[in-house]
């Protein structure tokens, strides 16, 4: 009974079909002024020899479609008579679910208008962000769209992107990528350094600026371990062939120079073990 009574205070009781037929293009008309609107401001503001829409740009777009969209339903409410104040009461406690929902709603909206802003990273980049890796494809409202290396869509909200540590691999256009190596104990260090380096410098796609570099890491159970650093271009499928490149071109060149990649071994020493003569082993 009082659902009801409150229902007949928000709702007009002598609404017509011209009522509804008005409303509706009235609604109709606002989500139409709204990409009308976003249009010209993104023809206004963006640039025209960018080949993606700026991030900036994109939110103010959708900001002005969204008002434009809100205002369009409020006032085809107010032309259906439907009062918003007893709308919000006959609500109850629904009310307050959809307030806390809001809360993550606006957090995430200004995280995504902090990000759009600050600019960490542009679509198209390659970034890494709570624990995810991928190329960014859209920053929309909520959540920031990742196209991973498996070809999987992820989307991570905004406001966890914005609190998390950003791995932006494409700002400045170049990533490096460290490949360990085992040598003998015997084998001289500083000809295995000359060795590698010179493995290194002929393969395409390790770039020379920055140099690359060889240095000893650890002395292992079996071997000597020392670490190949390169640099290369930041995409993946760069880093996977450059990465696989050197490896070959590392094994080449220490077989070449005689230096041979020890496999795991153990040395056993026994000591003050008494003699038994082979019928005691029976």
């Amino acid at each position: 009974m009082i659902f009801a009574a409150e229902a007949e205070k928000v709702v007009a009781s002598n609404l017509t079909l011209s009522d509804w037929v008005v409303a509706a293009v009235i609604l109709a008309a606002g989500l139409a002024a709204g990409r009308i609107g976003r249009s010209i401001v993104v023809r206004a503001i963006g640039k025209p020899d960018e080949e993606d829409e700026p991030l900036a740009v994109q939110v103010v777009g959708r900001i002005i479609t969204s008002l434009a969209a809100v205002a369009a339903f409020i006032y085809a409410l107010s032309v259906l008579g439907i009062r918003l104040g007893p709308l919000v009461g006959a609500l109850g406690i629904g009310g307050l679910a959809i307030a806390f929902a809001a809360q993550s709603i606006l957090s995430n909206f200004l995280a995504s208008v902090i990000l759009q802003v600050k600019r960490p990273f542009r679509n198209g980049d390659l970034i890494q962000t709570n624990d995810q890796d991928g190329t960014v494809e859209d920053v929309n409202f909520r959540t920031v769209v990742l196209r991973t290396y498996g070809g999987e869509r992820v989307m991570v909200p905004c406001a966890e992107v914005l609190s998390r540590p950003i791995v932006n691999y494409s700002t400045l256009g170049r990533r490096r990528t460290a490949l360990e190596i085992g040598v003998p104990y015997d084998a001289d260090l500083k000809r295995v350094r000359e060795v590698l380096l010179a493995a290194v410098e002929q393969v395409d796609g390790a770039r020379d600026q920055p140099p690359p570099e060889v240095w000893v890491e650890s002395f292992g159970e079996s071997s000597v371990t020392v670490v190949v650093r390169f640099w290369h271009a930041p995409d993946l499928p760069t880093l996977w062939r450059v990465r696989s490149e050197v490896a070959i071109a590392a094994k080449r060149a220490l077989d070449h120079a005689g230096i041979e990649m020890p496999f795991p071994q153990r040395v056993l020493h026994f000591s003050n073990v008494p003699e038994r003569a082979p019928s005691d082993l029976y």
